[in-house]
């Protein structure tokens, strides 16, 4: 059992190891610099995932309504996650359809849409991030593996390669939507 532990520790350091990359500190300083443009412009921030991803989108969305590090005025952020929505949705049109429906519905020109998935092959997500390009919405992406079908469809994307399950992805992409919100707060609010 040690040595199962000894290993899991070791690949969740691989896995945020990934954010030193000079395209994953870029990404993360784009995204900052793009969710301050945002919210300077009075526009809000929808995010998306499944399972675990919904819950870091649910995550997201709470540090930047509530605050991170210190109190400051709320920020326009909405994770799609209400179940009755999503079930409706499911059940009439279609599961593929839950987050494009919610994009649809909340979405306006200068908004940000955030979708989050491991593999990169969410057809919910593919789904959301068309809609949202649709309706003039900027988009990023947090991915894994090699991408999936996402990959070069953001406007900004990151992906965390080399783990073939998503704990230690998801893993990554919480550090990273940390270490955003961190140099978001320093840009408004400092």
């Amino acid at each position: 059992m040690p040595e199962l532990l000894k290993e899991g520790i070791e690949d969740s350091v691989r896995a945020i190891e990934k954010l030193r990359n000079p395209h994953a500190f870029e990404f993360m300083v784009n995204v900052a610099n793009l969710l301050a443009d945002t919210f300077r412009k009075g526009n809000k921030v929808i995010i998306a995932g499944n399972g675990g991803s919904l819950c870091d989108a649910m995550h997201f969305a709470e540090e930047l309504t509530g605050f991170f590090r210190d109190h400051r005025k709320a920020l326009p952020a909405i994770a799609l996650s209400e179940p009755g929505h999503i079930t409706c949705t499911g059940n009439d049109i279609g599961f593929e359809y839950i987050f494009s429906r919610g994009v649809e519905a909340y979405g306006v020109p200068g908004d940000v849409f955030i979708g989050l998935t491991t593999s990169g092959n969410s057809p919910n997500i593919i789904k959301a991030l068309s809609a949202a390009q649709a309706q003039n919405l900027k988009t990023v992406a947090f991915l894994g593996k090699c991408g999936g079908k996402l990959k070069g469809k953001a406007d900004f994307e990151l992906i965390i390669e080399g783990f073939k399950t998503s704990d230690r992805i998801q893993e990554a992409h919480m550090t990273a939507i940390h270490l955003i919100i961190e140099l978001l707060e320093r840009k408004l609010f400092t």
